[in-house]
């Protein structure tokens, strides 16, 4: 079950439950669309998978399974990204 984490964890910005702004990789590293597509060129900056759009928990199953509280935020070396990104960003999946 996804955690469904508060924050962009490069710049920080809230991302709650109902945010339609967050992004996910794989392994669910979340960040904000901006950061994800404008600066990570849509290759995450941790394991150099894409990203997706995270879904939006149900409200009705909020109280049940609710969303993570715990903040994620670490800061990414831009430099590192944009070379990361330049390698991953055109490749075909099966090949990351």
């Amino acid at each position: 079950m996804l955690e469904i984490r508060p924050n962009c964890e490069h710049c920080g910005k809230d991302l709650p439950n109902t945010s339609t702004e967050a992004m996910i990789c794989s392994f669910e590293c979340t960040y904000c669309k901006e950061c994800a597509l404008e600066i990570f060129e849509n290759v995450c900056p941790t394991c150099s998978g894409n990203f997706v759009s995270r879904p939006i928990r149900p409200q009705k199953f909020i109280e049940k399974y609710p969303a993570s509280i715990k903040r994620v935020f670490d800061k990414k070396d831009l430099e590192k990204a944009r070379l990361n990104s330049n390698k991953y960003k055109n490749i075909n999946p099966e090949e990351r």
